[in-house]
């Protein structure tokens, strides 16, 4: 199905494709993550990987699905000013998807009754050992957005049409620690996600799409 086709069709059509919300370990699901580009690069051993989760949030518009994105604080310690999903470390006693909600409602202020889950995307294990369950929400009309000054430089949206695009999934190599990192990036109105944003973006379209578009 096209990520234009109208609103309602796709909202169901995606949730079919989503893994249930069940509070399961998600570490049983890992396919993706930043290493995909260079399977050689994945670490062995080490502590084991932090649960956190993310919100992939679905505004609907005029043109279809918009993605809600946010733009990291330049004051942040990690990760300044890269465009990322809101979302953070998992707390003892959450489920996935409570962590996703909390996190978004502290970075963004956006209320947790203006989002209807539809489910878990694939998933994906970070170069910084996190294990980031991503979670589809779509945000029903008249939420607000107040962005927490400590955590976020700016909140916007990219079509969801754009992401869902293959033709518009870059492939980067830059240098990171002395080692060669791949990693997949999309460029939208100067904005680039790159990254675990990215590659999160990747996976879903991979779980809907199977590597085309149907």
């Amino acid at each position: 199905m096209s990520p234009t086709s109208p609103l309602g069709e796709l909202r169901e059509w995606i949730t079919q494709r989503l893994d249930p919300l069940e509070d399961r370990d998600p570490v049983d699901g890992i396919v993706q993550s930043d290493f995909d580009l260079r399977p050689d690069r994945i670490p062995a051993g080490g502590p084991p990987l932090t649960p956190a989760a993310v919100l992939v949030g679905l505004v609907p518009r005029d043109y279809g699905y918009s993605v809600l994105l946010t733009r990291r604080s330049d004051t942040l310690r990690r990760h300044t000013g890269q465009i990322a999903f809101p979302g953070g470390r998992r707390d003892p006693g959450e489920t996935i998807w409570e962590t996703a909600l909390r996190e978004t409602e502290e970075e963004v202020g956006l209320a947790r009754s203006h989002i209807t889950l539809g489910g878990l995307s694939t998933p994906y294990r970070t170069g910084t050992g996190y294990l980031v369950t991503p979670v589809v929400g779509f945000i029903e009309q008249g939420f607000s957005l107040t962005p927490n000054p400590d955590e976020v430089a700016e909140i916007f949206e990219t079509p969801f049409g754009f992401l869902m695009d293959p033709t518009n999934h870059e492939e980067h190599e830059r240098e990171f620690s002395g080692q060669k990192r791949r990693f997949y990036a999309m460029t939208h109105e100067n904005r680039f996600i790159w990254g675990a944003t990215a590659g999160m973006l990747r996976a879903l379209y991979d779980r809907l799409y199977g590597g085309a578009l149907a």
